[in-house]
């Protein structure tokens, strides 16, 4: 009997072997690519535990003194920090709210149209944007919104009015903001719900049309339906990053009149952590931004599972 299971599990190591080395190309292809997420989305993970630490660079970080929850706390209890946090949480809800249907309407718009060299302009149009760089995008709104020289002032002009600084204006900067990062992803964004709608069946166009359903109703009734497990698996990835806004565009978009209303987690962790080298602090309030992005993104993908029976996880 010994035997005999000795020889199975000599023929199991053999099938392994041979399949280990039919695919051995494939491993090798993928080794890379791996070898970089190690290096440089694992590993730097150990680096977290600076958060719980005092780091000093001369002890490292393995050698520094540990601190509890101690950063933590000096940041909810700092002055600052709920009016930082509201500030992320504002702007990346109105960048969900505002960004999030806007490229599924211009999807859906393009593919109705059935004048192709005017699909292809409008796609083309709204798709160049998102190769220009962010310190280009902000130098643009910057020149756009002078005082006195830019394109906004001069409509002013016209009227023979004053035109306002609006980088200065805190009740505009949010808008400001989200609108423009609209204007710039759109066309990149619609791309994704283009290639879904290029596989509905057109057997269902035909069907809809034989039964006289209006544009609207096969909007409704096929397309929305068909992209739905796309709308809702990007948003679910999407409200993955609630407290996460993105830092050169802001940052960049800063002045000292706006800060009350531009100053979120992303600038602030550089600020503390960079520029004041206090790097246990600045990671204890980046850390805390992580857990609440996993949280939330475990928390609606639950909820879509539920509702919906689609989900990421």
């Amino acid at each position: 009997m010994t035997g005999v299971n000795g020889l199975a599990r000599q023929n199991r190591w053999k099938t392994v072997r041979k399949k280990l080395i039919k695919s051995m190309p494939y491993y090798l292809l993928i080794l890379l690519p791996l070898a970089f997420m190690l290096v440089f989305r694992y590993y730097p993970m150990l680096g977290a535990q600076i958060a719980f630490k005092n780091y000093k660079v001369r002890l490292g970080i393995w050698a520094s003194p540990w601190a509890g929850m101690t950063h933590f706390e000096t940041f909810f209890n700092s002055a600052n920090s709920w009016m930082i946090i509201k500030n992320t949480l504002l702007i990346s809800l109105y960048s969900l709210l505002a960004s999030f249907p806007i490229p599924i309407l211009l999807a859906i718009c393009l593919n109705e149209s059935n004048v192709k060299w005017f699909k292809k302009s409008v796609q083309m149009v709204t798709y160049m944007p998102y190769f220009i760089s962010t310190v280009v995008l902000v130098s643009m709104i910057l020149q756009f919104t002078d005082v006195s020289s830019g394109i906004v002032a001069q409509i002013y002009s016209l009227f023979g009015a004053q035109a306002p600084n609006i980088m200065a204006d805190t009740g505009s900067f949010r808008s400001l903001y989200v609108w423009t990062g609209v204007w710039q992803t759109m066309g990149y964004s619609a791309i994704v719900y283009l290639a879904a709608l290029s596989g509905v069946p057109l057997d269902l166009y035909e069907a809809a049309k034989v039964d006289g359903a209006s544009k609207l109703r096969k909007i409704l009734s096929i397309d929305l339906p068909y992209i739905a497990p796309t709308i809702i698996t990007l948003f679910i990835l999407n409200a993955g990053s609630i407290l996460s806004v993105g830092f050169e565009k802001i940052y960049l978009m800063q002045n000292n009149f706006n800060t009350p209303v531009s100053e979120v987690i992303s600038t602030y962790v550089y600020k503390i952590g960079i520029m004041n080298s206090n790097f246990s602090f600045s990671t204890a309030v980046g850390l805390f931004n992580s857990v609440v992005n996993l949280v939330m993104l475990v928390l609606v993908n639950a909820l879509s599972r539920r509702v919906s029976d689609i989900s990421v996880l």
